[in-house]
């Protein structure tokens, strides 16, 4: 099924803060997409207008935002923070709405406590062992720099995409494969001795992965679900420069922007 041009310009709403970026650079990335008109607003500000009414007028909600942590807490960091109840009763109404969404990169991590945003997401990154469906996890794991190989999987998100190396950020985090159609897989090896642990970053041993034994994990870095009414897709790329200008990448970025919107 080939993307769907929608009326010009497309109204996307980008929510982000909450983890470091270049945000020229990230801007860029969207001022190139032709019909294509970007809003950027940084959390917190960006949840009050997460409802349907306030997205009366956007196509489609861009989340690279990470709330719902805060790494400053004297103790326990990060802390976790509760969505407000007309937070989740919004972002509810807007699937609900069929809103599209398109997630990018460290967005998996947000809302640690919210069990449906995950499900919708299709995975979760955790920053401390948790609980995920009912069941115990270890803290996610991180990995800056990392140079491999992404195949697209036949997709209208993926038209027009070859396989591409990238040098980006990985995650070694939760998947719910099962939800998912995937979009891109990545040859890189998603094991334990590939990954630091989150939770001993934040706790100030960077770069370490002692005495925490994280099973493999999925090699998925793009998949797309149906979330409520609305199609929702998550694309794992994305932590800086080298992802927001490859060209393969603004390509994934734009198609998966007009897919959601489609009606």
């Amino acid at each position: 099924m080939p993307i769907i041009k929608h009326r010009a310009p497309l109204q996307a709403l980008v929510a982000v803060r909450g983890h470091p970026f270049d945000r020229t650079a990230f801007d860029a990335m969207f001022q190139a997409m032709d019909g294509i008109a970007a809003t950027m607003v940084d959390q917190p500000a960006a949840a009050l207008l997460m409802n349907p009414d306030a997205m009366a007028d956007f196509d489609v909600l861009v989340l690279y935002d990470m709330p719902g942590l805060d790494f400053e807490a004297p103790e326990g960091a990060p802390h976790y923070r509760e969505p407000s109840e007309a937070l989740k009763a919004g972002f509810r109404g807007l699937l609900e709405a069929g809103k599209g969404v398109v997630a990018l990169h460290h967005a998996l991590a947000g809302w640690p406590t919210w069990g449906d945003y995950h499900d919708w997401l299709g995975g979760q990154f955790l920053y401390r062992p948790g609980t995920v469906r009912g069941e115990p996890r270890l803290d996610s794991g991180y990995r800056h720099e990392v140079t491999h190989t992404v195949t697209p999987l036949p997709h209208p998100v993926t038209e027009g995409v070859e396989p591409f190396t990238l040098t980006d950020e990985l995650y070694l985090a939760q998947v719910f494969a099962e939800d998912v159609t995937p979009l891109l897989v990545s040859d890189a090896a998603f094991t334990r001795d590939h990954f630091w642990s989150a939770h001993l970053a934040v706790q100030g041993q960077m770069f370490c992965h002692d005495g925490w034994e994280h099973p493999a994990g999925s090699s998925l870095v793009g998949w797309t679900r149906q979330a409520l009414n609305s199609r929702l897709v998550y694309l794992q790329p994305g932590d800086g420069p080298s992802a927001y200008e490859h060209p393969a990448y603004r390509r994934l970025v734009e198609n998966a922007i007009r897919w959601v919107a489609a009606d």
